[in-house]
């Protein structure tokens, strides 16, 4: 009897080896952050080394500016315009406010109880945004001109002798007031509050709403001791997404303010454009940011969610 052999088998393909597989595995994370990476990089630090420099520069637009690390500028834009940082401040922290109690009333509505509506609620939220932030602003140069109909019904209530007597408004008149100001500025960044506090809110589940009622907690302590406390991180985020862009806002003191309300982003825009002071623009550009940074590593260590930043 004859054995016949079986031809042999063909080579598989040697494939690469598994420790370059697990390198070129780890690597993937990087490379899909590269695009990022590079546009902060392009967009944002080499503008922010640039606008270092810039800062402690002497010189003029005719003359030239050089880098002479002067950097008394930092000091002499704080002395000369640190009123306008206070009224940046307290703007901005009192709009935030304003957002924070006009805000979390329409995200609980919308989060618990809007139903077959909450897809609609959520569409009017954004719908500012189908509109410019300009046109928007100009808009409320209208809707609080003097002698027009909202003018009048807070007169008749009596809200404008409260304001003025706050400093708020000037008499009978809300343009051209620290009030018109805060208006624009809450109603501008109001959706930037909202969202962040639906998203927080959405996310508790209801039977923790239902096993608090069955041990007796009143609706008031639910939401002091449930709701509230599980709804931090979109507190804290709504209020950044706030304060942060409201602090450096420029439109809504320009165009519903005055002289008397000028925001330090007035300042900036005016040193930048106008007076045509590059060092001093960027000095003033530095400290609200180092301001703000400050504020906000507070606040979100105060309010114990570190892990958001």
């Amino acid at each position: 009897m004859t054995v016949t052999e079986a031809p042999p088998a063909a080579p598989t393909p040697a494939g690469p080896p598994a420790h370059k597989t697990s390198v070129r595995r780890r690597l993937v994370p990087y490379w899909l952050l590269l695009p990022g990476i590079l546009w902060l990089l392009v967009f944002f630090a080499l503008p922010l080394v640039y606008q270092a420099s810039t800062s402690v520069q002497t010189g003029s637009l005719e003359q030239g500016f050089e880098v002479t690390w002067h950097f008394a500028t930092y000091w002499d834009a704080l002395t000369e315009y640190y009123p306008q940082f206070l009224r940046s401040l307290l703007y901005a922290g009192t709009a935030t406010v304003l957002c924070l109690l006009l805000g979390y009333p329409l995200a609980y509505l919308i989060a618990f109880r809007a139903g077959r509506w909450r897809n609609l609620l959520l569409v009017l939220v954004i719908a500012p945004f189908f509109t410019s932030f300009l046109i928007r602003t100009l808009a409320w140069k209208s809707i609080l001109a003097d002698g027009g109909p909202v003018v009048e019904v807070l007169n008749t209530v009596g809200f404008l002798d409260v304001t003025s007597w706050l400093g708020m408004t000037e008499g009978d008149r809300v343009l051209a007031t620290p009030l018109a100001v805060v208006t624009g500025l809450t109603y501008n960044f109001l959706p930037f509050m909202i969202l962040p506090l639906y998203t927080s809110l959405e996310r508790i589940d209801p039977r923790l709403h239902e096993a608090a009622g069955d041990l007796y907690a009143t609706p008031a302590t639910v939401f002091r001791k449930v709701t509230f406390p599980l709804s931090m991180p979109g507190v804290v985020s709504g209020t950044l997404l706030t304060f942060i862009p409201a602090s450096g806002d420029y439109v809504n003191a320009e165009l519903l303010g005055s002289t008397d309300t000028r925001m330090i982003g007035n300042v900036i825009q005016s040193q930048f454009l106008r007076v045509l002071d590059y060092p001093t623009a960027a000095a003033l550009s530095f400290i609200l940011m180092a301001i703000v940074l400050i504020m906000v590593t507070v606040y979100i260590r105060r309010a114990g969610t570190e892990d958001l930043v």
